[in-house]
């Protein structure tokens, strides 16, 4: 047995075991784990550096894990590079606006891009209220946070745009290719954008030793882990729902930013969690009336 259908049978076996939803959650908490460690450090490499490791790790490991094929046709090949691009842009403005920005702020505001995607492929009354309930989550978040720098604001709008765009060219990512070949190729493309950047922002200071193991970490948490299952999840669900599922980014951004970042929370804040949640699971729930 091949190393590589021995990944792929092993994968299948693990992420067919667990529901789509449960798939969407694990890679959101993950990512914003590696949000928060990639935080600490900008102060070393600054965003720039801290994106190029992110994704030069996640594609050396992906690479080497599924050995993809360059045999793809056309379209194949659009998808792969389309995935890739919008992925490399989006770690760049999203680090732009963490660097200053709280996390909870960062990932509420880019949070408008799967919004959109949501209420763009809505068909049903019950989605709009899921959606606007997330909207009205994504408000309160906002609130008690004082003056919030103008520029960080733009670069998570700019990650938005991305992110919402990661959605539709991931679901077709996910329809082209098989497995994890198109995600290596894509998180390839990313990195031939993101480490030329890095390396010429920070320049040596990236290869020093604890700089390298953060980093991947940060691209195992960031990357590799929640791109995975959310591929996996896109196969099973439909774009507008996983845009709805991704509510929860917010929440968990400004929890996970509070813990580990000592960013503290206004009180209206947590009834934007309590909004965000029963936003979700209703999202959630829609798919399995669907079947």
């Amino acid at each position: 047995m091949s190393p590589r259908f021995s990944v792929t049978a092993l994968s299948g076996r693990v992420f067919g075991a667990v529901p789509a939803p449960a798939l969407v959650l694990f890679g959101i908490v993950s990512v914003q784990m590696g949000a928060a460690v990639a935080k600490h450090l900008f102060s070393s490499v600054g965003s720039f550096g801290t994106a190029a490791l992110r994704l030069f790790f996640a594609a050396t490991v992906l690479m080497l894990l599924w050995r993809p094929s360059l045999r793809m046709d056309r379209r194949a090949w659009t998808v792969v590079l389309g995935y890739g691009v919008t992925l490399g842009l989006m770690n760049l403005t999203l680090y732009l606006a963490l660097a200053r920005i709280p996390l909870g702020i960062s990932v509420t505001i880019s949070f408008l891009g799967p919004l959109g995607v949501a209420l763009a492929g809505s068909r049903r009354w019950l989605d709009v209220v899921w959606a606007l309930l997330a909207a009205g989550g994504v408000v309160l978040l906002m609130e008690g946070r004082g003056e919030v720098n103008l520029v960080g604001i733009l670069f998570a709008l700019a990650a938005g745009a991305c992110w919402g765009l990661y959605i539709l060219v991931g679901a077709a990512l996910g329809r082209h290719t098989t497995h994890g070949n198109g995600l290596a190729l894509g998180m390839a493309v990313a990195a031939l954008i993101a480490v030329p950047v890095g390396v010429a922002d920070a320049g040596t200071s990236l290869f020093q030793p604890e700089v390298l193991i953060a980093g991947l970490g940060v691209a195992l948490l960031s990357s590799i882990i929640p791109y995975s299952v959310d591929l996996e999840a896109l196969r099973r669900i439909p774009p507008r729902v996983f845009g709805i599922l991704m509510s929860l980014e917010p929440a968990v951004a400004a929890l996970i930013g509070l813990v580990v970042l000592q960013e503290s929370l206004h009180w209206l804040q947590w009834v934007a969690v309590l909004c965000v949640v029963v936003a979700s699971v209703g999202a959630t729930l829609e798919p399995r009336r669907d079947a």
